[in-house]
């Protein structure tokens, strides 16, 4: 199902049963199969989802985020991909793409994150890990680890 009000670039790549709902804007991405997007989402160019991920509302999935299969990110979710964002460029004009370090960031199979969470570019987290609510993730989280607040900060490592 992908609504008619939904903003599909056709640079997307999209797997076999993808759900895409209103008021969302996809541009050079690829979505695995039986992924849902929630309304009000936006995923840029050289972001990928895995297969079967649910992605809530009002999420904003920016370049070079990899979100691995099975993922759950919760509403009002921010990925960040720049560490020093500028307005104006070293030449005093406005910034272009070519004025920004892009930092990839990679999200493992199972996580799950949790609404407003914050993810700073450049980390990785772990194989189902779990994101608290309103967590701000400043560096990678090992696998299997529950990480809450601000900064994310670890409270619970599960038995492998």
């Amino acid at each position: 199902m992908i609504s008619d009000k939904a903003l599909i670039a056709e640079t997307v790549i999209l797997g076999d049963d993808v759900a895409v709902y209103h008021f969302s804007n996809l541009y050079g991405c690829k979505i695995g199969d039986g992924t849902k997007i929630g309304t009000f989402v936006e995923i840029q160019k050289n972001a990928t989802i895995g297969k079967l991920c649910k992605i809530s509302s009002h999420t904003f999935i920016c370049e070079g985020v990899n979100i691995g299969d099975g993922c759950l990110i919760g509403h009002n979710v921010m990925f960040i991909n720049d560490r020093y964002p500028s307005s104006l460029g070293g030449h005093g004009a406005l910034a272009s793409e070519e004025d920004w370090v892009l930092e990839p960031t990679t999200i493992g199979n199972g996580v799950s994150i949790g609404t407003g969470a914050i993810i700073m570019c450049g980390v990785t987290i772990g194989d189902n890990a779990v994101i608290g609510a309103g967590a701000v993730v400043l560096q990678d989280i090992p696998a299997q680890t529950t990480v809450v607040g601000v900064p994310a900060r670890i409270i619970d490592r599960k038995q492998k």
